[in-house]
């Protein structure tokens, strides 16, 4: 899922949503939350229903003047350039060597790393916006799910969503 417009348009709030702690709606449901919370609202919802054994993993990139930067990484410099490669495993993927993946088990954890990674993005102030992204940001969710075939045959099943919020358009 990408945002894409002029600076000023909502991109990154339809993304997060609103970011209040004094909100009275919980963030992933209420009118004000964003694509973010809500889709780790549903997925965590629909595994733990289902009852099959998962994991999530969340990343968070940044694209910045064409460079990439890790947004969780554990050191407070975002300013360590990463590196991509093309996946020699998957024909259609790459790998950013180094991005820090973060096991998260409930959609609080999202919210803090939400959060983290909101107050190490590139911002400037433009004409049109006081605080305005000035980079693109990826939001990256991996789930491995455990699977058991009517055989007893134990299968992995791995999916990635990428939510992406670009940079304003003009």
């Amino acid at each position: 899922i990408f945002t894409y417009g002029q600076t000023g348009t909502g991109k990154t709030f339809t993304m997060e949503g609103e970011r209040s702690p004094n909100e009275v709606c919980t963030w992933e449901e209420g009118p004000l939350a964003g694509i973010i919370p809500r889709t780790l609202h549903q997925i965590f919802e629909k595994l733990t229903d289902n009852g099959t054994e998962f994991s999530v993993k969340v990343s968070l990139l940044e694209i910045y003047n064409e460079e990439l930067f890790d947004l969780l990484s554990p050191s407070s410099d975002v300013s360590e350039r990463l590196q991509m490669f093309d996946d020699p495993r998957n024909k259609r993927g790459v790998i950013i060597k180094d991005l820090e993946e973060i096991t998260v088990h409930n959609k609080d954890e999202v919210y803090q790393i939400l959060e983290k990674g909101a107050a190490k993005r590139t911002t400037a102030a433009t004409l049109m916006n006081a605080y305005s992204s000035r980079s693109h940001s990826v939001f990256s969710v991996t789930i491995h799910m455990k699977e058991t075939t009517i055989d007893g045959e134990e299968l992995v099943k791995i999916g990635k969503l990428n939510l992406v919020d670009l940079a304003g358009s003009e």
